[in-house]
């Protein structure tokens, strides 16, 4: 089961149904009072997805408002795999400068910048991606592959090797898929993404069954 956490920052309903098309059992979580309902007595649950659209200072206060703050914390901490989708991956990082500086989960070192220059912002629509390491989460996905953004701000991660996919937009290598060991993130919207965007939503599902059987998911990422 992948608890799919909603506290109003995200389009869970295509996410729903994409992870349904993959194979993927879902449920969506929308405070810590669900979330402690669910995992009573070691619930089953094998993964988290954290979707977002909006802003980065107003989805980390609902995500406090709501006590889903701690729940994405103590499940990094138990070591579920993690998928931040969007905003949602833009939160995995430290620091946000979307509408002054918020501080983000810190579970990637990084800060999150707004697109400068004379390209048309937002970035929205498909693009192709330009690098693709060897991952887990993107087994079968390749370079040239398209999927779809919408996004004003990008992601400069301090670590290289947490790069996993990149894109370019106006002369920019935007970061598309970020991650390091069990936390991973893509800056597009997979459950757009057509038969690309679902391969690496099967994947993940493949990924949490890994974790689930004790192994550690996505060790060992590879520098771009």
């Amino acid at each position: 089961m992948i608890a799919i956490l909603d506290p109003g920052i995200g389009n869970l309903r295509s996410v729903q149904s994409a992870l349904r098309r993959v194979g993927g059992e879902s449920v969506v979580v929308q405070d810590a009072e669900a979330w402690a309902r669910l995992t009573v007595d070691g619930g089953d649950v094998d993964g988290v997805i954290l979707p977002g659209v909006g802003a980065f200072g107003d989805a980390m206060f609902q995500l406090k408002r709501s006590g889903l703050l701690g729940v994405v914390r103590q499940a990094v901490r138990d070591g579920l795999p993690l998928l931040g989708i969007c905003l949602g991956m833009q939160l995995l990082f430290a620091i946000s400068e979307e509408h002054g500086q918020h501080v983000g989960l810190g579970f990637l070192p990084g800060r999150i910048v707004r697109f400068t220059g004379t390209m048309k912002i937002p970035h929205m629509g498909w693009n192709d991606l330009v690098h693709v390491a060897a991952h887990p989460l993107l087994e079968g996905v390749r370079r040239g592959d398209f999927v779809y953004f919408v996004h004003s701000y990008y992601a400069r991660p301090e670590q290289p090797e947490h790069v996993l996919a990149a894109a370019e937009y106006g002369g920019v290598l935007v970061p598309a898929v970020v991650g390091h060991n069990q936390v991973m993130g893509t800056q597009f919207h997979p459950e757009k993404s057509g038969e690309v965007g679902e391969r690496i939503l099967a994947n993940f599902v493949k990924l949490c069954a890994v974790a689930k059987d004790g192994e550690v998911a996505g060790g060992g990422v590879p520098k771009p």
